[in-house]
């Protein structure tokens, strides 16, 4: 058992003192700006001529590339973490600018770091793989070396990372001021609320209908009146990105998002043309549960609604032993790790206005700590969620110690291992319900948060690959971009939607994230990838937590192809894979169907 009450709010003041005003955030800032001033001096010097004289300076620069990393990672968790947990910090967003000015630096650094590796003679590049400090990160210089070749020159890539600063990330900056001002005037028992966006996404999967349809009329709202705004942040950010592509000599806008998640366009393909040919099963699903909820067609809003559950709310400290719990039949390395979150005031989770919506983890990797980011309001939803942002943080548990370089695993397989830990707590909660209502409930629960890897996250990437392609031609209106992400949805969802959300687009901050683009495909991949890691783990029993945190190790130091077959002996760009983990989900709605009948 755990300390009870747990505390709601994340603690910190122990990574830098003093909130937005912490003079030891200044003094990281102020030494991470002198270190990149040596180290780009450095870079430039050793740049010309490159012989075997240069290999022990090359080495201690790429060591030292590897603590500037950490402790840019620290610093911009840090000032990411200030900003969504109050929106309204203007010290905390005028940090963001700084963080940017920063990253910048680099991203400019970097640049000229690559531009060495890449002119290295064979010969020579063979001997400085062969070093033993090298040895842990031989796959990460290999892979930079060779998207070195696809880049632009080190002088051009550092003058788009100086511009991307107001005019790329300007604008993702611009749409999270949007969503700062975003507020719902909610009436509920005769008492009007102002509700924030984080706290008003929350009412979309309430129980009671009328309660959902209100919400969804008042959301579709609000964020129409802001489409004008979101439309120009998501043209910029395309613009922007389209425009480096081409200089670069690249057509196809995946080319990144792919090489950024060590993934080929043959596993995507066989991914997506599997659960396609799944689809008609899961259309099953919708209408069946239209029909429980008493109408003809699904709303946008019925499609988390809960089934089966009573309104009776969760509590933080319940939900918080549940998952304790489930995790510790699975791995009692893992129910450690989340007793420490819990415990150690890793987690914000208050349900408060002024918080950004969504939810999220961010590493600390000089503190070795992370920090989860999300708005508890007592639903299963809330507790999957919850499990869900702990498995992230498990998966960098796992890969402390580490070489910085060797600790930069994907968005996919991040999403695996998140996925992997929500799904032990949602098949554990289901085996261990009360009653048949409450398992149906349960069921529902979990079935619903397979169909938005099926459906929603693919709705998103039809939107997005469509959005660009268009965007090559011009500017869209936000009513031309509302088309297309109707579109994608009625496409994704087989048309089973009656009412469909055309501003799905400005309410999601996955379209603006620029750090890593098309934030949609990745979660699929990383749900099926857990959902095939799950099914051995119930084959194997408990020798298989061993078996998963090698894996787990091994995510940045490999393709994800060649991680599959290592440790899975699994082809992923054939469909038998994704077959079998889908079949998990084939399972859940057979049985759906059975106790609905």
């Amino acid at each position: 058992m755990m300390q009870h009450p747990l505390h709601r709010t994340w603690d910190l003041e122990s990574i830098f003192p003093g909130g937005s005003d912490s003079e030891a955030l200044q003094q990281s800032f102020a030494a991470i700006e002198q270190d990149l001033a040596l180290l780009n001096r450095e870079l430039k010097e050793i740049l010309t001529p490159l012989s075997q004289d240069s290999i022990p300076a090359l080495a201690n620069m790429t060591t030292r590339l590897q603590d500037m990393n950490r402790r840019m990672q620290e610093t911009g968790a840090f000032v990411s973490c200030l900003t969504a947990q109050n929106l309204h910090d203007k010290k905390a967003v005028h940090l963001t600018g700084r963080k940017s000015a920063l990253s910048a630096q680099v991203v400019a650094i970097d640049a000229l770091y690559d531009e060495l590796l890449r002119r290295m003679p064979d010969e020579l590049w063979s001997r400085f793989l062969a070093l033993p400090e090298m040895e842990g990160v031989a796959f990460n210089l290999n892979e930079r070396r060779e998207m070195a070749e696809e880049k632009l020159g080190p002088e051009l890539e550092a003058l788009a990372g100086d511009l991307a600063v107001d005019g790329y990330h300007g604008w993702a900056e611009m749409y999270n001021t949007v969503v700062s001002h975003v507020r719902i005037n909610y009436e509920e028992n005769g008492v009007t609320q102002q509700l924030s966006a984080g706290q008003a996404h929350n009412k979309l999967s309430h129980p009671d209908r009328r309660v959902r349809e209100e919400m969804f009329k008042l959301w579709e709202q609000e964020w129409s009146d802001k489409a004008d705004f979101c439309a120009a942040a998501l043209n910029h950010i395309a613009g922007f990105r389209l425009k480096l592509y081409e200089r670069r000599g690249w057509d196809n806008v995946l080319q990144e998002p792919l090489a950024k998640n060590r993934m080929s366009q043959a596993t995507l393909n066989a991914m997506w043309d599997t659960i396609v040919s799944n689809k008609p099963k899961f259309v099953q699903y919708l209408e069946r549960k239209a029909k429980l909820l008493g109408v003809e067609k699904l709303s946008w809003c019925d499609v988390d609604a809960p089934i089966g559950i009573s309104q009776t709310t969760i509590s933080y400290d319940d939900g918080a032993e549940a998952i304790v719990e489930q995790f510790r039949k699975f791995s009692s390395r893992m129910a450690a790790f989340a007793v420490r979150a819990f415990e150690n005031r890793w987690i914000e989770a208050e349900d408060r206005p002024g918080k950004r919506p969504g939810g999220f983890c961010t590493f600390l990797p000089v503190s070795n700590q992370t920090r989860i980011f999300m708005t508890y309001a007592g639903t299963p939803s809330n507790v999957s969620t919850l499990a869900h942002e702990l498995g992230h943080g498990y998966h960098q548990h796992v890969m402390d110690g580490l070489p910085a370089f060797a600790q930069r695993y994907a968005m996919n397989v991040a999403e695996t291992a998140s996925t992997f830990a929500e799904m032990i707590v949602a098949d554990s909660a289901v085996k261990g319900a009360k009653d048949e209502q409450e398992k149906l409930g349960l069921l529902e629960d979990k079935i619903q948060r397979s169909i938005a890897f099926y459906m929603n996250i693919h709705a998103r990437f039809l939107f997005e690959t469509r959005f660009y392609e268009k965007r090559k031609a011009g500017l869209l209106s936000s009513e031309q971009i509302c088309a297309l992400m109707e579109e994608a949805q009625q496409e994704a969802y087989c048309g089973v939607l009656g009412s469909p959300h055309p501003h799905f687009w400005a309410s999601k901050m996955h379209f603006y994230f620029t750090h890593v683009p098309f934030y949609n495909f990745p979660y699929t991949f990383g749900y099926l990838f857990s959902t095939g890691l799950y099914a051995r783990a119930l084959e194997e029993g408990e020798s298989f937590a061993a078996k998963y945190d090698a894996l787990l190790r091994d995510t940045a130091v490999m393709t994800v192809e060649d991680l599959a077959s290592k440790h899975l002996g699994v082809d992923l760009t054939k469909p038998d894979f994704w077959q079998s983990a889908i079949n998990v989900t084939l399972k859940d709605v057979e049985l759906f169907l059975q106790m609905t009948e």
